[in-house]
């Protein structure tokens, strides 16, 4: 039993060490001419693991060294010689305790030894060599296959989608059957796991206490169950349920950035042998980016959740209320027009609702999740106009202290309303229609060009066609906007939508104020539908906020509302001060007959007893005053 000198003996294992990239293909090429060399006729290389030994080489059928001398030397750091077998060990290999054991007929002498421990300290130096090369390259391939997916990662924001992929992907980095992630619910003490293999819909919900996945969530640290031990802690009724036999395992926790527990990431059945602590190491760096995906994905859709919350919140609180004719045919068209690209014009009175209809718009169209930006052209001047809808760059100006991002970019994706927009300067309109036709924008005092995907609306109290004529308005720009055109019918003209619309003011306000809605009586009925209403629906409103608010009785009458009424409630104030008493006399009888008969719909009976008359005096006043409602439908002789 003599080798050459272990410096030779040395150089020629690391020169093969160099030349094989696993450490089995290594053992197989120099452990059979190491026996040779040292003339025994049985060896093996043993290695004690988690327990138990397990054979990585071998000479001879009779290669069966005793454990209890191999346990001995790896205890006492020595070669130890017994029963014909000569134990040493080789220290430092790989993380793992390994013995050199040969068996030998001839006499043992004490070279011997010296020669096994030789020869042991040259293997253990090759072996680690060739360990090291292959968990470094190992290590790179996890590292660039986890680069390669973990960016792919941060682009789904998906849940289940996300699940999938990053369970698919541990079992091709670590060989094994199935994973799967579990999520803690800790409200209702419960681990979420998916995909989870022949469960409907692909989730398994078990106790935050069961099984090894439980153990991991309670203690936070890593469990591994091997083929030889562990098996009395995995959970069988699971498999039951999934008709599956788990005979290896591995699981490690998943944190979010703070260190919080927050699930677990679990590998099942390694495809060949146990999981290894390379293994768990390589599942817990997956596991680390996993839970940065995780948490941003969870944060995701509960924004996405609560976005779209308070869309439908929002939408709901928008709405057309109101059945006159106007209102039903505005809500018909409005219904058309708001799922497409099409620009709308919105016209009406201040006060009617025009931004109202313009919401309405936006929340039932495909953009509802997106911004709605409303701006008000009349308060913007020509100087801030371009910046308040096309931004501008820092410097760009002596206030312009930091960039800005104009309404235009803010409302991409979404809808852009300019209301009042007939008071735009015409620079200004040059500019909006340059827009509108390029759908592209340039921040003042920038020179790059930004994609707009915005939706316009527009609305305005004025006749944009009669400021065409005068050469306020471009003519270009009013038929780019006026594609289709919504027109809002004054609040006077809607009859009986004015008492639908006060009640549900004065229910939303008095919601507000904490305090049962008050009843109006039939006098505050009446003086409501007779009134002008010079400002529409927000006269309306602020009249029923200061009612819900200020009065404290359970029911409004009429003489409360001319105390609250706007000043302007006065119908006189509409006629002309130049006029004589008679004349103005006359003019407003006029003029307040034909709206009574216009808010009743034509209806002459319901005009009359708005009117405190009776049918047959109505007709006959109006003979008097010379009242017409149509050349085609002449006031009937009595």
């Amino acid at each position: 039993m003599m080798v050459q000198g272990a410096e030779q003996l040395l150089e020629e294992l690391l020169a093969a060490a160099a030349q094989c990239g696993e450490p089995r293909e290594f053992l197989e090429q120099v452990f059979g001419q190491l026996c040779a060399r040292l003339d025994v006729e049985a060896a093996e290389l043993a290695v004690f693991e988690r327990g138990q030994w397990r054979r990585e080489a071998q000479r001879g059928e009779q290669a069966v060294a005793p454990h209890a001398l191999l346990a001995d030397a790896l205890d006492a750091e020595q070669v130890l010689v017994r029963d014909g077998w000569v134990a040493a060990p080789l220290t430092h290999v790989a993380g793992v305790a390994a013995v050199l054991a040969v068996r030998t007929t001839v006499r043992l002498a004490p070279e011997r030894a010296g020669s096994v421990a030789r020869v042991a300290a040259a293997l253990a130096a090759g072996w680690k060599t060739v360990h090291e090369r292959a968990r470094q390259r190992r290590r790179i391939q996890r590292l660039e296959f986890l680069l390669g997916i973990t960016a792919h990662w941060g682009e789904t924001l998906e849940m289940d989608t996300l699940l999938a992929e990053i369970a698919e992907a541990s079992t091709r980095l670590l060989g094994a059957e199935r994973a799967s992630v579990f999520l803690w619910d800790r409200q209702t003490k419960t681990l979420v796991g998916r995909p989870a293999l022949g469960v409907q819909d692909g989730e398994l919900r078990i106790p935050e206490d069961a099984g090894i996945v439980g153990k991991v969530i309670r203690t936070g640290q890593p469990q591994r169950v091997d083929r030889e031990s562990g098996q009395q802690e995995i959970d069988r009724r699971v498999d039951q349920q999934l008709g599956f036999e788990t005979r290896t395992l591995l699981c490690v926790p998943l944190r979010g950035r703070g260190g919080k527990l927050f699930g677990a990431f679990e590998l099942i059945n390694k495809r060949s042998g146990n999981f290894t602590d390379e293994d768990q190491t390589a599942l817990a760096e997956l596991a680390a980016h996993a839970a940065v995906v995780l948490e941003n994905t969870q944060q995701y859709e509960q924004l996405l959740k609560t976005r779209n919350q308070m869309a439908d919140d929002a939408a709901a609180s928008v709405q057309l209320v109101g059945h006159c004719p106007a209102i039903e045919a505005l809500r018909s068209t409005v219904a058309r027009v708001a799922d497409t690209d099409l620009a709308v014009l919105i016209l009406g009175e201040n006060g009617t609702g025009k931004e109202v209809v313009a919401r309405s718009i936006h929340y039932m169209s495909r953009r509802r999740h997106d911004p709605f930006v409303a701006v008000n052209c009349a308060a913007l001047t020509e100087t801030l106009l371009e910046s308040e809808l096309f931004g501008h760059e820092k410097g760009a100006f002596t206030d312009a202290h930091e960039r800005r991002i104009g309404k235009f970019e803010l409302a991409s994706g979404g809808t852009l309303f300019l209301d009042e927009i007939g008071d735009m300067s015409l620079g200004g309109q040059a500019k909006l229609l340059r827009v509108l036709e390029e759908k592209l924008v340039v921040r003042v005092g920038g020179s790059n060009s930004i994609h707009t995907d915005a939706r316009v609306l527009a609305a305005t109290n004025q006749q944009l066609a009669e400021l065409v004529r005068q050469k306020r308005f471009r003519e270009d720009l009013y038929f780019r906007l006026n594609v289709v055109t919504l027109e809002l019918p004054p609040l006077r003209d809607r009859g009986d939508d004015i008492l639908l619309l006060a009640n549900q003011f004065l229910e939303d306000f008095s919601r507000q104020a904490r305090r049962a809605p008050p009843r109006l009586t039939a006098a505050a009925r009446k003086r409501m539908l007779s009134h002008a209403w010079p400002g529409n629906v927000r006269e309306l409103r602020n009249l029923m906020e200061r009612i819900a608010y200020l009065t404290s009785g359970d029911k409004v009458d009429a003489d409360e509302l001319a105390f609250i009424m706007s000043p302007r409630g006065d119908e006189s104030a509409w006629l002309p001060s130049d006029m004589s008493l008679a004349d103005a006399t006359r003019a407003f009888q006029i003029q307040f007959i034909q709206k009574q008969i216009q808010r009743a719909q034509g209806n002459m009976t319901c005009a009359a007893e708005r009117l405190g008359l009776h049918r047959a005096n109505l007709y006959r006043k109006m003979r008097q005053l010379g009242v017409t409602l149509d050349p085609q439908s002449p006031i009937p002789p009595q």
